[in-house]
């Protein structure tokens, strides 16, 4: 029976080396699927920890700052993009400037009531009202029925004719 030791290779140290806009700090360890990791200083600042592999063979070559240059760059250059984002944010929105969002109950809704959630990390009860840009209701509450009447109270005063 053959020793599982003999088929395993030292990593390549990589440090100092350069690939695309990274630099090879140190290493980090080993990612899950046995590729060595590497921390590497990204030219345009950030730190990241790369798979040595996937850097090696070109697939990673920044922190996601070419990616995302290359993304801004092309949305400049795309007419009817640039176009929905201008109409976009009033797309969700009713003709009174009031968010969709705020008016109808969404599928992912676990409470029966809009704006209401509860957050397991507190225990407690989150209530919110998102109204002309800035929310208006931002609470947490120890009981569901609080963050209920909290909600009704501010979709009053806020959304008026618009909640039924």
């Amino acid at each position: 029976m053959a020793d599982s030791t003999q088929h395993r290779t030292r990593a390549i140290d990589l440090v100092g080396q350069r690939f695309g806009r990274l630099t090879v700090i140190k290493r980090q360890g080993t990612k899950k699927n046995g590729n060595a990791a590497w921390l590497c200083q990204c030219d345009c600042g950030n730190k990241v920890v790369v798979d040595g592999y996937a850097m090696r063979h070109g697939v990673v070559n920044s922190c996601g700052c070419i990616r995302r240059e290359n993304s801004q760059r092309l949305a400049k250059q795309n007419t009817a993009f640039i176009a929905q984002q201008h109409n976009g944010a009033q797309t969700l929105k009713n003709e009174d400037g009031v968010y969709y969002a705020s008016l109808h109950r969404g599928k992912r809704n676990r409470s029966g009531v809009v704006g209401v959630s509860f957050d397991r990390a507190s225990g407690r009860w989150a209530t919110r009202l998102f109204y002309q840009g800035r929310y208006v209701l931002l609470k947490m509450c120890d009981s569901y029925q609080e963050a209920v009447q909290l909600r009704r109270e501010a979709e009053k005063k806020y959304l008026g004719k618009h909640k039924q």
